[in-house]
């Protein structure tokens, strides 16, 4: 594996990131899936321009711990590192931290995909089960 490569993105706590708003609680603070949508990012940014043509990553697996509640208005960063490729797996460690110290910390398992082929394969779905529903 090439040396280890890392990303990280931030972002401020909005109304919109928060469990009341989306559904996963009854809180204004930062949601977990809203936490998981900024590491998946952060691997993504750690990623960016090493797949080859026409590929891209899909998140596969989260293992992720919330420890510690974020207010809205505060600044959250995501540190996503790469620890292991193994063929088109991709392993990731995380940590997400505030103004005020670690909140997070993840795995994340990404796999390298031709997008074109993943798409086809994602909208057959419709075609071979038309109006089915989980």
């Amino acid at each position: 594996m090439e040396e280890k490569r890392s990303a990280s993105v931030e972002r401020t706590v909005t109304e919109e990131m928060t469990a009341l708003r989306m559904g996963s609680g009854s809180l204004e603070v930062l949601a977990t899936p809203a936490l998981a949508a900024l590491m998946e990012a952060a691997a993504c940014a750690a990623v960016e321009g090493m797949p080859g043509d026409g590929q891209t990553s899909v998140g596969t697996a989260l293992n992720l711990q919330h420890t510690s509640a974020t207010p809205v208005g505060m600044r959250v960063r995501c540190t996503a590192t790469l620890v292991s490729l193994e063929g088109r797996k991709l392993v990731f460690e995380i940590s997400a931290s505030d103004e005020k110290g670690e909140i997070a910390r993840a795995v994340h398992e990404r796999f390298l995909v031709y997008g074109d082929r993943f798409l086809e394969k994602a909208r057959r779905k419709l075609v071979e089960f038309p109006g089915s529903e989980c």
